[in-house]
């Protein structure tokens, strides 16, 4: 067979989520390519499979990726893996994914475990149509107004900060129901879903600890649209501060947005 890269979903906690695909694959590759080696090699060893690993994370994916290409050429098999999940996934791999389509190889997917979709359909919010924005900002005003949407959106939050992020979407509306699903598949797996402002005080006072998977139920349309009106508006403001002229802003801002200008300057006249 050709070369090829496949890429192969691993666990996300519970060491018996993997498929027997995967497991082949991995016995079968030339090479393994992992975020962390040592990690994968505690699954690998599980399994008793005694492969080649080389490492592959954000810091050197870019230079791996071409000695993994070459590989693939030469007519070896890749196989992909990060620590937990799908790769690519707000995990490495994507750069060798995208060069591997470009150069015209094969890129073959094994499904399997995923945390975004494991908690969509454990966190008990309507999820017809929803969105995955990888982790969240620092910066509570950007958390609001990246979740200031009608799907359902689903991001990976740090523990030390999921409490604040929580605190900051309770300001906006306390009755908005999240559930934040913690250590998925894992033994201490737990699921807290309920209105933001009491799931902000249940961590408040409790703590978090573990790998946070966050679910947060759409805002009404038109909350949704007043909310990017209030970021336009706010990016206009920004640029007049910073020297331009405020018809000049709101045009720019308004073609980026497609928006009207002459709402956003009348906005902005309003707001002083």
């Amino acid at each position: 067979m050709s070369g090829r890269i496949v890429v192969c979903a691993t666990p996300i906690g519970n060491m018996e989520d993997v498929t027997a695909r995967v497991l082949r694959a991995l016995a079968e590759a030339d090479v393994v390519a992992c975020e962390d080696t040592r990690h994968t090699r505690r699954l690998l060893d599980r399994h008793g499979i005694r492969q080649h690993t080389v490492s592959l994370h954000e810091h050197n994916e870019a230079e791996r990726s071409g000695e993994l290409l070459d590989r693939v050429r030469a007519g070896e098999t890749v196989a992909l893996v990060s620590d937990a999940g799908m790769p690519v996934v707000s995990d490495p791999g994507g750069r060798l994914v995208a060069a591997a389509r470009d150069a015209g190889l094969v890129v073959e997917v094994l499904p399997g475990p995923s945390a975004p979709v494991t908690a969509i359909a454990t966190a008990g919010i309507v999820a017809d149509r929803w969105r995955f924005v990888g982790f969240l900002p620092r910066r509570g005003d950007d958390v609001v107004a990246l979740l200031a949407h009608p799907e359902t959106t689903v991001a990976f939050e740090s523990p030390n900060r999921l409490v604040a992020t929580l605190k900051a979407l309770a300001a906006e509306d306390p009755t908005r129901v999240v559930a934040v699903c913690r250590e998925l598949t894992k033994l201490h797996e737990e699921v807290v879903r309920g209105p933001v402002a009491d799931v902000a005080a249940r961590f408040a006072e409790s703590g978090v600890r573990g790998e946070v998977t966050l679910v947060v139920q759409g805002v009404a349309p038109e909350a949704a649209d007043a909310a990017d009106d209030a970021v336009a508006l706010d990016a206009v403001a920004r640029l007049v501060e910073a020297g331009a002229r405020a018809k000049t802003a709101a045009r720019v801002v308004a073609e980026l947005t497609g928006g009207s200008a002459n709402d956003l300057y009348r906005a902005l006249h309003e707001r002083d």
